[in-house]
């Protein structure tokens, strides 16, 4: 445990801060530990180094606000139906609960933030299993993992990239014939989705 004394479950046992990601797609997250903020919510706090042009696809936390504060480099992002926006060191750039958007290394050198999300919810779960498949898959999650964390945590993520016919029959599809296979016994231990 750390200092705070924080650790986690996961699907793959207890997790001590700090906790480090990596997606194999230019993109690496530490999980610092969860704390709680002046006005009484609990932060899940993060620093992430990304490569650059490296970034997550367009997605929108549900029941989650993002923050993150630029340490170095230059972040780009955008809001669903926006124009691409910058911020360099010491700006702020938050994404309100189900806000749209994407981000990514906009500059020439390494793109470190700091940040947190609040409510925490599931989503250290879900980014370590993404992150996971990722790396699996050489820069992209397998399918059957895609099928099952987008299924399974619809209420907290959603990805906006992905086409409405894929998301509602394919992707179900997906996760029935995962289901038959075997493929979502990694996930036996899996955090219930928040309501």
């Amino acid at each position: 445990m750390n200092a705070t004394g924080v650790s986690i479950h996961t699907g793959s046992g207890i997790e001590r801060y700090p906790h480090t990601i990596d997606n194999g797609d230019g993109e690496r997250l530490t999980f610092l530990g969860v704390r709680t903020g002046p006005d009484g919510r609990q932060l899940l706090e993060v620093e992430n180094r990304v490569q650059p042009g490296s970034g997550p696809p367009m997605h929108a936390h549900r029941l989650q606000e993002e923050s993150l504060t630029v340490q170095e480099g230059r972040i780009g992002y955008r809001l669903a139906g926006g124009p691409d926006c910058f911020a360099g060191p010491g700006e702020t750039v938050t994404f309100a609960p189900g806000q749209m958007h994407r981000f990514w290394n906009a500059g020439d050198g390494v793109l470190c933030c700091s940040g947190y999300v609040s409510p925490p919810g599931n989503l250290e779960y879900i980014l370590t299993e993404l992150f996971a498949s990722m790396r699996r898959g050489g820069g992209r999650p397998n399918l059957f993992d895609a099928a099952y964390l987008i299924g399974r945590y619809r209420t907290e993520i959603e990805q906006g990239d992905i086409p409405a016919p894929v998301r509602v029959v394919v992707l179900p599809i997906l996760r029935a014939i995962g289901r038959v296979l075997g493929r979502e016994r990694r996930y036996a231990d899996a955090p219930r989705a928040l309501a």
